[in-house]
């Protein structure tokens, strides 16, 4: 697990990335700085819980669904759902197809097809941005 600077300082929202697979965290990694978030890296749902009660800063958790350890994306999203209500989730796989009503509420999927192009929608469709900020999302208020 590491912190990694965004490209854009001037927006804080922490992004918590939970993969398993090294070039796909990397690869997360890069859309979320891009879309000028902070990026936290997990390689799995138990450093992401840990993560998770160490830090306040964290406000979407984005990880995969197919993932080895003790609980997968899904029942990762739910255990956030439950115990830190105010964090979004975005959860993708390549393997499975999730219905919405098998998302914890504030939580949404996307199929790895699309995963490539998932920050880059909502922030130009479902994310206003601020003059000079980038994407935010106004839910996630400090």
């Amino acid at each position: 697990m590491r912190l990694i600077s965004p490209k854009n300082a001037s927006l804080s929202t922490s992004v918590l990335i939970v993969e398993d697979e090294p070039f796909s965290r990397f690869h997360a990694v890069n859309l979320v700085e891009d879309a000028g978030f902070i990026a936290i890296e997990a390689a799995n749902a138990d450093e992401a819980i840990a993560i998770l009660e160490s830090r306040k800063d964290i406000r979407i958790v984005f990880t995969d669904i197919d993932m080895p350890g003790s609980m997968d994306g899904l029942k990762l999203a739910r255990a956030v759902r439950e115990r830190w209500a105010p964090i979004q989730s975005i959860l993708t796989s390549g393997h499975f197809d999730i219905r919405q009503d098998e998302i914890p509420e504030r939580g949404r999927f996307f199929s790895n097809p699309t995963a490539t192009q998932i920050l880059s929608p909502l922030c130009g469709r479902l994310l206003p941005k601020r003059p000079g900020e980038g994407c935010y999302m106004p839910w996630l208020s400090l």
